[in-house]
């Protein structure tokens, strides 16, 4: 797959389709190689940090260095399989992987109560105080059936997750 969407045949749109568990439609993957070429400014086939960073409103993200981690040096199959977690047809389950990793920054498979209010300070700034974060965070752990000094894998992040209700899509505009 090179530099320009005429490039992209069918079977590339299916194979992708099928990677991503079809939450994209061929139209919506055609908009995001589309999108994907124009990020691509030296059309090597990958995106870079300093590609990603173009993006104003990736670089204004406060959490836009973990995701970086995840993101640097993606290809548009990649790419597409990164965007999926956004998708309003990924499954519940799937968009908690995502924030599984954003949140598991040293990739152990563990994300500890030090993880978790690292993304709060990250999040909330200076608009509420560390002791703040921390009762906020004890208290949601707790209601779980976990404590501070829990470790918690997937498993764990799909019980406290799985019920909240969590929302992360984003609209691929379809020229």
């Amino acid at each position: 797959m090179g530099n320009t969407s005429s490039m992209l045949t069918q079977y590339d749109i299916e194979e992708v389709q099928e990677r991503c568990n079809h939450t994209f439609s061929q139209q919506e993957i055609v908009s995001l190689y589309q999108r994907f070429c124009q990020l691509d400014r030296n059309g090597r086939g990958f995106i870079s940090s300093d590609e990603f960073l173009s993006i104003p409103e990736f670089a204004v993200n406060p959490l836009s260095q973990r995701l970086l981690r995840m993101l640097n040096g993606l290809n548009f199959k990649e790419f597409v399989a990164f965007l999926s977690a956004f998708s309003p047809r990924a499954t519940l389950q799937h968009k908690i992987e995502f924030i599984f990793k954003v949140y598991d920054s040293d990739c152990n498979g563990k994300v500890t109560f030090s993880d978790i209010l690292d993304i709060l300070r990250d999040l909330t700034g200076q608009f509420i105080s560390e002791q703040q974060r921390e009762q906020v965070l004890t208290r949601v752990l707790e209601e779980s059936g976990y404590t501070k000094d829990s470790a918690l894998n997937i498993s764990d992040f799909m019980k406290i997750l799985g019920n909240s209700g969590t929302r992360m899509e984003v609209e691929v505009p379809v020229d």
